[in-house]
């Protein structure tokens, strides 16, 4: 027996609905009240029912609440209602496929937008989508890799596995390839079903460590293909990582440098090349469409299970062909009451649905663009505008619009008369006030206003950046008329022309940047000449200053060296000097000595018997001329020589600094990105 039980295959559509659906009852009953208003403050009363004459308020209300039931359908409809449900038997074909995501740093990098890791874990979860019958598992790698998922059917937990994928859940920094290629065929090697192995590697390619070739070997001979995809671009990006406080720094090496990653394609070609696969770029739209096409679905698969499934039925046709049925009930409802035939012609409002020549549309433009003035008393404004007067007529028409803020045809009126005035900024003011109003005929008119005003404002301007702007939006607004009204041949004529202009004004600006360009540029090179002219002379100077300073140091030198001359050559003097007086006193001690010698024998002879008595307390004359030369203040040779050696020893000694020892070898460089 078929189970009946209503589900829903959307069901946050319904909290959708539970908002969304009040907001619009709110939105339909005020604008009904807000149009009553309108019609009140412009018509009076007594005036009233003859102008609304055959209109039915009743079938108004009504098409609003049609419209309210047609959009709370479509609400449910989108939550897809199931209910019921049929066995069906399945039998799962396909492949075991193994992503491995790299993790490292170097992943930051934004040469592709947002970064490397958001767009590899993007494609990963594409891939996953395209293959609805396979086995995937995921590998995360860095400095070193883990089996982040096992082979599984399970695509939310695939899923969920590459979302938290983040640089650092691998604690070891760097990028080893080989680490990644392993991990898979062990995973492979844990299955015991004999299947065709697959691993698709997502990378930049900056292997950090050796034998990753040796390592593709391995896991060929096991049966595995490799197929790579490069994330990144050969140029590379400068690496920037975020700090604690969101500071974004550079990641810079062991020697200071800033670390530049760059897309290895070479290595990622010739990886994919010895493991039977081929290389994609991660680049545009559909990189992994066609590497499931030409890589993946021509591989053979087998067969993992067979079993029923419990497959819902899809409802949501019903309440969709109901939806489709209000909606066109409320378009073809009508607002007025068919008319009688004894109904008198002459007494009701002609219609612009029923005016079908040129004259009665018209008429019919001219009722809807001047019948409030008379509502608001701007016929004096409208006088003004007819004489030419258009700033008077501009006033007239600002003090009807602050007594009737809300009417669209005054701000119409008041922006031709801006436009006229030459007014353009208070012109497009109006012009887009009226704008908004309900009335087709008066968007379009507005809108093609809007056009020429902003085209005049334009050629005011005097920055050809302002004028390209504004005459961009004159192009917009020309658009826009000629989606209301496509066979509005001024409108058409008007934007071909602004078109044309603006064309013609941004090949000027293209040619006058490149005149500029060049100016620049020959500025450039005149002021680099005048720096090098300015160096070469600073150069010369500093030359001619050293030359002059070299030749001072050798003066100086010289005068030092004449100066120590002249000193050695007066010390050499003065020891002659002293030598020779020295030798004078010595002959003159010595002819004292000999004169005593006389006196003494002569004394020996006179006085015998004294001789004995006296050689006790007498001396010798050598120690006597010594005494004497002590007592004079003069040095013997064995003094002076005694006091050149105590001289010699009081002299400073030099300092000895001992060389620096020059540190080891460094330690060998991690890179860790």
């Amino acid at each position: 027996m078929e189970e009946i039980a209503l589900s829903f295959a959307h069901p946050k559509v319904l909290w959708l609905a539970a908002i969304g659906l009040p907001l619009l009852a709110l939105f339909l009953w005020s604008t009904w009240r807000k149009r009553q208003a309108l019609i009140r403050q412009f018509v009076q009363n007594k005036t009233l029912a003859q102008m609304t004459l055959g209109t039915s308020t009743a079938r108004q209300k009504l098409r609003r609440v049609i419209l309210f039931l047609g959009v709370a359908v479509l609400m449910f409809t989108a939550a897809r209602p199931q209910w019921g449900f049929e066995w069906e038997q399945t039998t799962q074909r396909g492949r075991d496929i193994i992503i491995a995501i790299d993790t490292s740093r170097s992943m930051l990098a934004a040469d592709l937008t947002p970064n490397r890791l958001t767009r590899a874990k993007l494609a990963a979860i594409d891939l996953l989508k395209l293959g609805k019958f396979d086995r995937f598992g995921l590998v995360a790698f860095s400095g070193s890799a883990f089996l982040q998922c096992p082979l599984t059917f399970d695509d939310e937990a695939f899923r969920q596995s590459v979302e938290i994928l983040q640089p650092g859940i691998i604690p070891q920094g760097g990028t080893a390839v080989g680490e990644a290629i392993d991990t898979a065929r062990r995973a492979f090697n844990e299955q015991a079903e004999e299947n065709h192995r697959v691993l698709v590697l997502f990378t930049d390619g900056e292997d950090h460590e050796a034998g990753v070739i040796n390592t593709v070997n391995r896991a060929t001979e096991d049966g595995m293909k490799i197929f790579t995809v490069g994330v990144g671009t050969p140029a590379g990006e400068i690496l920037r990582i975020a700090d604690e406080r969101g500071n974004v720094t550079y990641l810079k090496d062991d020697a200071g440098n800033v670390v530049q990653s760059k897309l290895n394609e070479e290595l990622l070609r010739e990886i994919a090349s010895t493991a039977g696969g081929f290389y994609v770029p991660l680049q545009g739209a559909n990189a992994m469409e066609v590497l499931y096409a030409k890589g993946l679905a021509p591989l053979p698969t087998s067969e993992h299970s067979s079993k029923l499934l419990k497959r819902l039925k899809d409802q949501f046709y019903w309440p969709l062909a109901i939806a489709i049925v209000l909606l066109v009930i409320e378009v073809f409802i009508p607002e007025q009451k068919r008319a009688r035939a004894k109904a008198q012609p002459t007494t009701q409002v002609p219609q612009a649905a029923s005016a079908t020549s040129g004259a009665a549309i018209a008429a019919v433009v001219a009722l809807l663009l001047f019948t409030p003035l008379t509502l608001a008393n701007a016929s004096k404004a409208q006088r003004y505008f007819k004489e030419g007067q258009y700033d008077r007529a501009l006033s007239s028409y600002e003090e009807a619009l602050r007594k009737s803020p809300d009417d669209a045809r005054l701000h119409y009126n008041a922006g031709a008369a801006a436009y006229h005035a030459e007014k353009y900024d208070a012109a497009i003011k109006e012009f887009q006030a009226a704008a908004a109003s309900r009335e087709i005929d008066l968007q379009q008119q507005a809108f093609y206003n809007l056009g020429n005003t902003a085209f005049r404002l334009g050629e005011t301007r005097e920055n050809p950046q302002e004028t390209m702007a504004l005459w961009e939006q004159a192009i917009q607004h020309y658009d826009a008329a000629l989606r209301l009204r496509a066979a509005d041949g001024d409108a058409q004529f008007n934007r071909d022309l602004v078109q044309k202009r603006l064309e013609e004004l941004k090949k000027q600006q293209q040619q006058d940047q490149k005149q500029d360009k060049k100016q620049d540029n020959k500025d450039k090179d005149e002021e680099q000449k005048k720096d090098e002219e300015q160096k070469n002379n600073q150069d010369q100077q500093n030359k001619e200053k050293q030359q002059e300073q070299e030749k001072d140091n050798e003066q100086q030198q010289q005068d030092q060296q004449d100066q120590k001359s002249e000193d050695q050559k007066n010390s050499d003097q003065s020891k002659q000097n002293e030598q020779k007086e020295k030798e004078q006193q010595q002959q003159e001690q010595q002819q004292q000595s000999d004169q005593q010698d006389k006196k003494d024998q002569q004394s020996n002879q006179s006085k015998p018997q004294q001789q004995g008595d006296k050689e006790s307390d007498q001396q010798p004359p050598e120690a006597d001329g010594e005494s004497q030369q002590v007592q004079l203040g003069k040095m013997t040779p064995a003094q002076a020589k005694q006091l050149l050696d105590a001289q010699k020893g009081e002299e400073k000694a030099l300092i000895f600094r001992p060389t620096e020892r020059k540190s080891g070898s460094p330690n060998r460089t991690v890179k860790d990105w």
